[in-house]
């Protein structure tokens, strides 16, 4: 049983992120003081929405300067915690070099938090923000388990650099987070495993691989039809909550899956139809063999679409929602809120 004391201060890496400025906002909201590690504070478009919400929620902001890839550069805004959620490792599908601009952000970046911790003498829990992506690398990876179902006992094994650099980058860091967390026993690891995460940025010009599907969702690139590829969901204002749960829920210990809604892609785009229905949505899905012909040229590698397409997403949240108590809001919110922040932000043109 770890007690975080409310009135110790709480530090969050990577504060401006799409995940990490919603929580900023919960734990501000409940008057904690956050030290809010980000990469440049002087960079307004990044932290500009960091600084409105310090500046109107009851609690107190404190920006400072860090770097997943600088040991020691997260000492300082570390200093007097108690408690760490550590959210900062880049999310995106599409880079030249997975080594350099996946797996060494997330694997050195999460050492080096973790080096910060053990030299917090005031520290008493970290928070990691890991991923689905951990306990799976492709949905064939689901009909092998017990029930076709995921749990946090299940690792992924499948992904490379070669095959799923992402899904590899979050496993190989989780793993290095439990790994110091066992050579150490003055403060405990919580991990938070959340599933695709959609619903409306608080900064618009948040960067995460969701807007990129969602846009393709409403911007035609999908009319002709959606890969019939499963998912899982979870709207970002749920997930800070459970970010919250779990860094303050003393009994809070090992892994959990936070998935709101086992999916896919058509059904996130009917989500969207009943007030969007005037934009190009996909009403069907493609042939496997469709996809399996042309992925390649959109950046699909046929190993992807054989493991992935035509194969169901499904995993038991069973454990988050009854040791974190959270509750989730209904598909259709979260997708019609981030929807029309996109149109609002330009993202998406309004119709």
């Amino acid at each position: 049983m770890t007690d975080i004391s409310p009135d110790a201060p709480v530090m969050v890496t990577g504060a401006n992120g799409f995940v990490a400025s919603w929580l900023t906002r919960a734990l501000l909201a409940d008057g904690k003081t956050v030290h809010a590690a980000v990469r440049d504070p002087e960079n307004k478009e990044k932290v500009g929405p960091l600084i409105e919400l310090g500046a109107t929620l009851p609690g107190t902001l404190k920006l400072f300067s860090a770097d997943l890839l600088i040991p020691g550069s997260y000492d300082e805004a570390a200093a007097g915690c108690e408690l760490i959620f550590h959210t900062a490792s880049p999310f995106t599908m599409r880079v030249k070099n997975p080594q350099t601009e996946l797996v060494d952000p997330a694997v050195q970046g999460t050492q080096n938090v973790l080096d910060t911790a053990n030299r917090t003498e005031t520290l008493r829990r970290v928070v990691l923000t890991s991923s689905c992506a951990a306990i799976y690398g492709d949905n064939i990876d689901c009909a092998e388990k017990p029930g076709g179902t995921l749990t946090e006992a299940h690792w992924n094994t499948s992904s490379s650099l070669a095959h799923n650099p992402y899904q590899y980058s979050k496993a190989r860091a989780e793993r290095a987070a439990w790994d110091m967390a066992e050579r150490q026993d003055r403060w405990d690891l919580v991990v938070v495993n959340p599933s695709l995460v959609i619903g409306p940025p608080i900064n618009p010009n948040a960067t995460s691989e969701s807007f990129s599907i969602v846009k393709q969702l409403g911007d035609g690139s999908m009319k002709p039809g959606a890969p019939d590829l499963g998912m899982g969901v979870i709207d970002v204002r749920d997930l800070a909550q459970a970010h919250v749960k779990a860094g303050y829920t003393p009994g809070a210990s090992g892994r959990h899956i936070v998935n709101a809604w086992n999916t896919t892609l058509l059904e996130m785009a009917d989500a969207l139809r009943p007030t969007y229905d005037q934009y190009p949505l996909p009403r069907r899905h493609l042939p496997k063999w469709l996809l399996w012909l042309l992925g390649p040229s959109q950046g699909l590698s046929r190993t992807f679409v054989s493991r992935n397409v035509g194969h169901a997403f499904k995993a038991d949240n069973s454990k988050a929602v009854q040791s974190l108590g959270l509750e989730f809001r209904p598909l259709e919110a979260s997708m019609q809120d981030m929807f029309a922040q996109m149109i609002q932000s330009g993202r998406l043109r309004a119709r």
